[in-house]
């Protein structure tokens, strides 16, 4: 017999069943809770509202485990490519050789976008933000691609995807040389996914381009550990813009608009923008050690615990050692990277932090290596937004295979009543 959670109101009892998903998570389901009671629950941001059931991204926060379709984030990192965890996420499973090499044919022959998105990109002025400049390009995709997606036919399917994939990368890399005013990059089909993201961001017109195998390694590692992280805010917003059957590319446009926010994806541009803060007050950490501890202080480290990971972030523990390797590749002379260092040194050794379990996160170690590559503080969020992408895609295919509702939240109303004029 089924488990069931028993409600009392107004001396009626009411029985609703508990759901239990595969790693013993339990769940009460209230689908007919108003409609059995005439009540809602009210739950601001969601935090104990499960929206919907979903089998791409398992995390516990209490044991610091992230795994995307049932894999670890170590192993994947450790053993496969940006390219084939996105087959993963997408496809739910881990690429054969031949179709991870067909997806890779299908992505470079796609690798090519309207000339006419150049005006696009044009119109905005240098000072223009790089995530506002994404979101626009990734909409107008729209109008160069009208034929909605046809959810039922796997060949629409598949087209849609592969063309995101495939293009998304040169409108990020068009974003990045937009901002640092350099001409545009085409791909480079001849390289693989992440070697080609680093050309079309990184060469320079007067000179060849080789990737760095350490440069390249860490990118991989960062856009893995990016590809996805269950239901928060820019994915819940793929999921329910495109719960309205809005098609993929106006889903992931919202997404990049979700991202944005300092709260969400903007968290890495934060660490650096705490760090030069630092820098320009004489760069004393133990001060800002201290001022971190004082809690009538409003000074927060950025970059150290994290909302969801109570211990650690398993993230954090794979993207340390390319970060170390990046800065010791190019030798980067920073002052405000050696103030990094000297934060992420104290707090590991200093028990209020330990005590409290403030290590440094995914964001802090990201803005590290961003910055050694010379990646601008505004460009970091779009980096994040090109590790999201096979995320994004995979919730938003699986949200429109599943038949989702629309979303459409209640609200507890706390205005006037009825008044006359």
């Amino acid at each position: 017999m089924s488990e069931t959670v028993k409600l009392t109101y107004k001396d009626k009892n009411y029985e609703f069943p508990l759901i239990e998903g595969s790693e013993d998570e339990k769940g009460i389901d209230i689908k007919t809770l108003r409609a059995e009671t005439g009540l809602i629950t009210y739950d601001p941001g969601y935090k104990n509202t499960g929206s919907c059931k979903s089998a791409i991204t398992f995390l516990n926060g209490e044991e610091g485990i992230l795994r995307y379709r049932g894999y670890s984030i170590e192993d994947l990192c450790d053993k496969a490519s940006f390219l084939e965890v996105a087959f993963l996420l997408i496809f739910g499973d881990m690429p054969t050789a031949k179709e991870l090499d067909l997806m890779n044919s299908e992505i470079r022959k796609d690798s090519l976008v309207d000339e006419d998105l150049k005006s696009i990109l044009k119109s905005f002025p240098k000072s223009a933000h790089p995530m506002g400049v994404l979101s626009s390009l990734t909409s107008g995709l729209i109008a160069f691609n009208p034929t909605s997606v046809d959810i039922e036919s796997e060949e629409d399917m598949r087209e849609a995807i592969i063309m995101l994939m495939a293009k998304f990368p040169i409108l990020a890399s068009w974003t990045h040389r937009k901002v640092k005013g350099l001409p545009l990059n085409y791909a480079n089909t001849s390289l693989s996914y992440v070697e080609n993201i680093a050309h079309m961001m990184f060469k320079l017109p007067h000179q060849d381009y080789e990737p760095s195998p350490v440069v390249v390694n860490a990118l991989n590692k960062l856009l893995i550990l990016h590809a996805d992280h269950e239901q928060n805010c820019s994915t819940s917003t793929v999921r329910i813009v495109g719960s309205s059957h809005a098609g993929l590319f106006a889903s992931v446009s919202a997404g990049i608009s979700a991202l944005w926010g300092p709260l969400h994806g903007g968290a890495n541009q934060a660490v650096i923008e705490m760090l030069e803060a630092i820098k320009a007050d004489g760069g004393d950490t133990k001060k800002y050690m201290a001022k971190a501890k004082d809690k009538n202080d409003p000074f927060r480290l950025m970059g150290f615990g994290h909302r969801v990971y109570k211990n650690f972030d398993p993230r954090a523990r794979i993207i340390k050692k390319a970060a170390d390797e990046v800065l010791n590749e190019l030798g980067v002379n920073d002052p405000v990277l050696e103030i990094a260092k000297g934060l992420e040194k104290e707090t590991l050794n200093d028990p209020y932090f330990i005590d409290r379990k403030l290590y440094p996160n995914v964001d802090f170690y990201s803005g590290i290596i961003y910055r050694a590559l010379g990646i601008p503080t505004e460009m970091f969020t779009v980096m994040f937004a090109l590790g999201r992408l096979p995320g994004w895609i995979a919730q938003w295919s699986e949200m429109r295979r599943n038949n989702e509702p629309i979303g459409r939240p209640r609200q507890i109303y706390t205005g006037s009543k009825h008044r006359s004029i």
